[in-house]
């Protein structure tokens, strides 16, 4: 898709580049009624569309489907940005491009989650969108479930019921060579002579990660507790554990 010159039978090459003064412009101009200046700023933020599903080229899905619904979301942003949040309308839109797509790709997942769970999350991810823009920051699960009105729990479980399920094809590592797959993770005999050298490199990796890296690590994949208990055993938010887990994990690669 990042080579592909035309989408949806638009030159993604010739796709104008519109200044925030001019967005501001056409948003009063939008607000008294005039259509061509919806039409106008739909256009000059084609690219800030493109940009955002590009972050979804591995997805499998076709690019033009995917712009389309971009689109969808752009145009949702249009018609409820409100220039007195303080926020510059890339800022605004862009979640809600984001969440947009993301609905798209979970209403065509290939597994089935309730309609009540999928609903709450949805729910979830527009509570989510608002707080963003509200807050200026990631809310966590607690601000999540006080502004929906229900359990924290139902929350957690819902958001978590919708996230993508990983491939056995999915590769873990890759060292420019052969990549290792989650299938080779899983299948390996576990007495074999090549695992004891790993585990044992496992260990050193491990090791060598901070304390708060390592009881992270423990929690999550050892006591299998969620991103949100252990943002709340440890005292930071769930975002705060999410970037030190991922942080974790990629240097136990790389020492790897």
């Amino acid at each position: 898709m990042l080579n592909k010159v035309e989408i949806c039978g638009a030159n993604t090459s010739e796709l104008p580049v519109m200044k925030e003064s001019e967005k501001t412009a056409l948003l009063e101009k939008i607000r008294q009624g005039d259509a061509q200046a919806r039409d106008k700023l739909v256009c000059g933020n084609l690219r800030l569309v493109l940009s955002v599903i590009q972050r979804f080229a591995n997805r499998g899905e076709n690019p033009d489907d995917l712009f389309q619904v971009g689109c969808i979301g752009l145009i949702k942003a249009i018609d409820n940005f409100d220039p007195s949040h303080g926020v510059c309308f890339s800022t605004y839109a862009v979640p809600m491009i984001i969440g947009e797509v993301r609905r798209h790709l979970r209403d065509n997942s290939a597994v089935r989650v309730s309609r009540s769970i999928r609903d709450t999350a949805y729910r979830a991810l527009r509570a989510k969108e608002e707080l963003l823009t509200k807050l200026g920051r990631e809310p966590s699960v607690t601000e999540l479930a006080e502004k929906m009105g229900v359990p924290r729990e139902e929350v957690v479980i819902a958001m978590e019921a919708i996230v993508d399920p990983l491939s056995f094809s999915e590769p873990v590592y890759n060292d420019g060579g052969d990549a290792i797959l989650v299938m080779d993770q899983i299948s390996s005999p576990r007495d074999s002579d090549e695992n004891w050298i790993e585990e044992i490199m496992l260990k050193d990796a491990i090791r060598a990660l901070s304390p708060r890296e390592r009881r992270i690590l423990s929690l999550r994949y050892v006591k299998g507790r969620t991103q949100t208990e252990v943002a709340a055993e440890i005292g930071i938010s769930q975002a705060q554990v999410s970037r030190l887990e991922k942080s974790a994990l990629e240097e136990i690669k790389r020492q790897l």
